[in-house]
């Protein structure tokens, strides 16, 4: 008899053990699902991103200030972020990578703010220890060219008045695009904001207030990224961007260790320029921009194309929209840049307008849950407010029955291993 307790609980664990299965975070996107976790978590565990942006109280049932209020506004900077008012948990993931040596100690360069930076005598922009991005040093993790055949769509420093043309064109069009946003204008154009991101296009960052990166501080630029993913974060129902583009393409291996090592960011640079920037100034002619974006789309399908565009003027539109249907006659696949390179443009929900938001970090136990919003046109709608008045966007409630029936689930799988243990036992006796 007391053969067959002994044996009931050595035996009972391994049952319980090979009765739920595990799940293997890594990046390669291959995962197991394990009952108490969400379905799919880009970063591994252990990640700084999970603590860095856990969704807090206010969005388990409870109203947060609509996109737009003056509740909203006051959450982030009206200008160039402040290192000094950096939340602790940013600093020390930042002081906790530099002291385990994954941040490069490299020379930051010097820069007017109009002219490519310098750096110092003797520091090579091109070495594998710099690999500057700005000198066309490409580091094999950044993206800079799209899969052969297709055309990746993204448009840069919206959003802007003329973000809402082409939010309309390319929804008359059935396609959407990635938008790589700034923070300030994101605070200054909450309409225009959600108008993107409702129509279901993907939102990456573009830096708070687009300065040249790898002139910056490791605190500085720790304040340009992560200030603009906390306001896609509180604007989005929680979502965490992917990916992140360097304004003026400048970015090297200290610059791309911050985005990717505490906020878990994902570099992306481009294969052609338009510099459609520049009609609104004058320095690009309207006709060489065509002319260019004509002879990318007729051109060679390998590599496919990440074309820098900008949402910037009527003008940068226009000359996307001229050039729209050359991309089908010429046999391209359009898609928004986001979803080329991965199954989901955020790093915790499926897309813009997926219903699911992982909504804590699997360092929690395991016990990640999912929250839907409650609006009846979209399941991702997020409300806004023109007004300087909290009012709250749709409520957004925690799917207890979900995770009880997981408990519920787990526990019959134990309560079923001790009596197949039982069984086992009593028949080797």
């Amino acid at each position: 008899m007391l053969f067959s307790s002994l044996l009931v609980l050595a035996v009972a664990p391994f049952i319980h053990a090979a009765s739920v299965p595990v799940t293997n975070h890594d990046h390669d996107h291959t995962h197991v699902e394990r009952v108490a976790l969400p379905k799919r978590w880009y970063h591994a565990e252990g990640h700084p991103v999970h603590d860095l942006f856990k969704r807090g109280p206010g969005d388990d049932g409870e109203t947060r200030p609509a996109v737009g209020s003056q509740a909203w506004l006051d959450q982030f900077p009206a200008q160039r972020p402040d290192v000094s008012q950096l939340p602790a948990a940013w600093t020390a993931a930042l002081d906790a990578a530099v002291k385990a040596g994954k941040i490069p100690n490299i020379p930051i360069p010097t820069g007017t703010g109009s002219t490519n930076p310098v750096y110092p005598a003797g520091a090579n922009p091109m070495s594998p220890e710099i690999c500057s991005a700005t000198y066309k040093c490409r580091n094999k993790e950044d993206i800079w060219d799209a899969p052969d055949g297709v055309f990746a769509s993204s448009f840069d420093d919206g959003p802007q008045p003329s973000t809402a043309g082409l939010v309309q064109f390319l929804q008359s069009n059935d396609v959407k695009t990635t938008h790589f946003m700034i923070g300030i204008n994101i605070r200054a154009n909450p309409q225009l904001f959600l108008q993107a991101f409702n129509a279901g296009h993907d939102i990456a960052v573009h830096t708070y207030n687009h300065p040249y990166m790898t002139t910056l501080s490791n605190q500085e630029v720790l304040a340009q990224l992560g200030w603009t993913m906390q306001i896609i974060h509180e604007s989005t129902g929680g979502r965490l961007p992917r990916y992140w583009r360097p304004p003026y393409g400048d970015s090297d291996e200290r610059v791309r260790a911050i985005a990717g090592e505490i906020f878990g960011l994902e570099t992306v640079i481009w294969n052609q320029d338009t510099i459609d920037w520049g009609m609104s100034t004058g320095i690009t002619k309207p006709e060489d921009v065509a002319s260019h974006l004509q002879q990318w789309i007729s051109g060679p399908k390998s590599p496919g194309l990440v074309i820098l565009e900008h949402e910037i003027s009527d003008l940068s539109v226009g000359a996307f929209i001229t050039a729209f249907p050359l991309i089908a006659q010429n046999g391209w696949k359009f898609m928004s840049l986001a979803e080329t390179f991965g199954d989901s443009p955020y790093l915790n929900a499926d897309s813009s307008t997926s219903a699911t938001v992982t909504k804590a970090s699997i360092l929690d136990g395991g016990d990640a849950t999912s929250s839907s919003s409650s609006s009846s046109t979209s399941a991702t709608t997020t409300s806004s407010s023109t007004s300087t008045s909290s009012t709250p966007t749709p409520t957004i409630k925690t799917n207890a029955t979900k995770n009880a029936g997981m408990k519920v689930q787990q526990s019959y799988y134990w309560t079923a291993s001790l009596v197949l243990a039982g069984v086992i036992a009593g028949s080797l006796l």
